[in-house]
């Protein structure tokens, strides 16, 4: 048996957020664990469907001030990404990016639950992300 300390891996939370209730639930949740869990960071990513770049830039910043202002006591290390594209393949992408760039990384995907009548005829991203993602996914409820 060995006393050894095994190796203690940085937690990267990539948090998909559109400034919902949901969105609001995960991003809090995530801020909380890594405040009860260092070392770690968060990636917080708006993933839009837009084709105009104006409104999209526009969105995107609005959306980063709000998740500043969410953010603002944490003292959790964070950036913001925003993304086109499907949303659970923009927020898989971005994990498998992070995944590369810092292997020894733990990347979790947070997300939080909709119960909206669009998801129910679309399918929800969580679901995607269960069947497709690579990493841990964390479905905030």
């Amino acid at each position: 048996m060995s006393a050894e300390t095994p190796p203690f891996h940085e937690l990267h939370l990539i948090v998909g957020f559109d400034g919902s209730p949901a969105a609001m639930r995960a991003l809090d949740t995530s801020a909380r664990l890594l405040a009860v869990r260092p070392p770690g960071r968060m990636t917080v990513v708006w993933v839009a469907h837009l084709t105009s770049t104006v409104r999209l830039s526009a969105d995107a910043l609005e959306l980063r001030a709000a998740a500043a202002e969410r953010l603002g006591d944490s003292q959790v290390a964070w950036d913001f990404q925003w993304r086109q594209g499907l949303i659970a393949h923009e927020l898989i992408a971005v994990a498998e990016s992070v995944q590369a760039a810092r292997p020894d990384d733990v990347v979790v995907i947070e997300v939080g639950s909709s119960s909206s009548a669009m998801h129910r005829m679309v399918g929800s991203v969580a679901v995607n992300l269960a069947r497709h993602s690579p990493v841990p996914v964390t479905v905030v409820p």
